[in-house]
C-alpha cells in the first residue's frame, strides 16, 4: 500500500466479504448463499468508493479470490473502476449463453455433462479437485480444527503454495481433463480421502526456515491465524459453494459477451500454478475478454503469494500501469 500511496494515490484495502471482521450476514453451511453472490460483492466495493467520497477510481486491484471481484466491477461499472489488475487467476470473461441454438434440437444443444471429478476419483490414487472440496460441509471444520492448529495449518500451506517450495514449477496444461489435472500439486488436486489440513501437513517447513521466511514472519502470520481461529473459514469458504449452483452463473449471463474495455494488467509469480489450474483462461483473458490488456507479468522469486513474496517487483508493476495508463488517457 506505501508505495503505490507514495506515488500520489489514495489505497484503500478492504476485506472481501466474509473474511476478517465483516459482518451483516449470517455465516454457516446451512445459511443463505445470496450475500455472495458476485454481484453483490461488486456492490460492496462500489460503496465502499461512495462512502469515501468518490465517483470513480483509478483502479480495482485483487489477488485469488479478490481478482474475479475487481475483474467484475470493471465489466459491470467501468464508469467507475477506470482500471483492473488482476493476481494470480486469470477472468476468462462472463459465462456464455447459448449462441446459433435457435433451430437446434433442445437435446442437441444442452451442453455435455461434466465428468471430470468422477473421472478424477477414478484415478489411482482417487483425486479430487479443492475448489470442489472447498464447497462441501466437511471443508471449514477440517481446517478450523486441524490436528497441527490452525497456525501450524496456515505455515504449511502457505509454504506449500510459496515460490519456497520447490517442487512449484508450473507449466500450461494441455486440457481439462483428469489426466492433465493430475499433474498439478496435491493442494490443488488432492488425494480422494485427505482434507487440506492433511494434505498439506506434510510439508510443514523446519523452524529454521519458518525463522528465514521474511515474506510471512511468524507475528504476522499470527494475525491471520487468530483471526482464522476466531471465525474459521467458512467465510471465505462460500464463494467456493456459488461455482455449483446454476442460479449464480445465470445471473452473470445477463454479461455475456461483454469485455473489460478499461486498461488491465495480469501480475502472477512465476512459481505459482494459478494462472494455469484451468487451461485456456490465460489465453482467453489476453485474447478475448480484455481488450485493452497492457501486459502479463510472471515475478521471479514469487508463488501464489506474489504481492507478498516479492512486495517490490508488484509494487513496481502496479505504479508502472497506474502512470502508463494515466499517459495513455482514453485512448484504445
Amino acid at each position: 500500500m506505501l508505495p503505490i500511496a507514495s506515488a500520489g494515490f489514495h489505497v484503500i484495502a478492504p476485506d472481501r466479504r466474509g473474511h476478517g471482521r465483516t459482518s451483516g450476514w449470517d455465516v454457516s453451511f446451512d445459511d443463505d448463499l445470496d450475500p455472495f453472490g458476485m454481484l453483490n460483492q461488486v456492490r460492496d466495493m462500489l460503496a465502499l468508493v461512495s462512502a469515501f467520497g468518490y465517483k470513480s477510481v483509478a483502479s480495482a486491484i485483487g489477488h485469488d479470490h479478490g481478482s474475479p471481484i475487481a475483474a467484475w466491477c470493471s465489466v459491470v461499472r467501468p464508469d467507475v473502476f477506470r482500471s483492473v489488475v488482476m493476481m494470480s487467476a486469470p477472468f476468462a470473461g462472463p459465462p456464455a449463453l447459448p449462441f446459433d441454438t435457435a433451430n437446434v434440437a433442445p437435446a442437441d444443444a444442452t451442453a455435455a455433462e461434466d465428468h471430470i471429478y468422477e473421472e478424477l476419483a477414478a484415478l489411482n490414487p482417487p483425486r479430487k479437485y479443492y475448489m470442489k472440496y472447498y464447497a462441501t460441509r466437511e471443508a471449514n471444520d477440517n481446517m478450523w480444527h486441524a490436528p497441527q492448529g490452525v497456525h501450524a495449518f496456515l505455515r504449511a500451506y502457505y509454504h506449500m503454495k510459496s515460490g519456497d517450495w520447490k517442487q512449484n514449477t508450473p507449466f500450461p496444461l494441455k486440457a481439462r481433463t483428469a489426466s492433465e489435472w493430475a499433474k498439478l500439486p496435491r493442494y490443488y488436486v488432492m488425494d480422494l480421502d485427505k482434507g487440506m489440513a492433511e494434505t498439506v501437513a506434510p510439508e510443514m517447513p523446519s523452524a529454521a526456515a519458518i525463522a528465514a521466511c521474511k515474506w510471512l514472519p511468524d507475528d504476522e502470520l499470527k494475525v491471520y491465524s487468530t483471526e482464522y481461529g476466531r471465525t474459521g473459514f467458512q467465510g471465505g469458504l462460500e464463494g467456493y459453494r456459488l461455482r455449483w449452483i446454476s442460479k449464480y452463473a445465470a445471473e452473470l449471463q445477463v454479461f455475456s459477451r461483454r469485455t473489460i474495455d478499461v486498461p488491465s494488467l495480469f501480475i502472477a509469480g512465476k512459481s505459482d500454478w494459478g494462472a494455469y489450474q484451468s487451461p485456456g483462461d490465460l489465453e482467453k483473458m489476453q485474447n478475448t475478454a480484455c481488450t485493452r490488456m497492457l501486459g502479463a507479468h510472471f515475478v521471479d522469486g514469487a508463488g501464489h503469494w506474489v504481492q507478498q513474496e516479492q512486495p517490490e517487483a508488484v509494487s513496481q508493476l502496479l505504479v508502472q500501469f497506474l502512470h502508463d495508463k494515466a499517459h495513455r488517457g482514453n485512448r484504445p
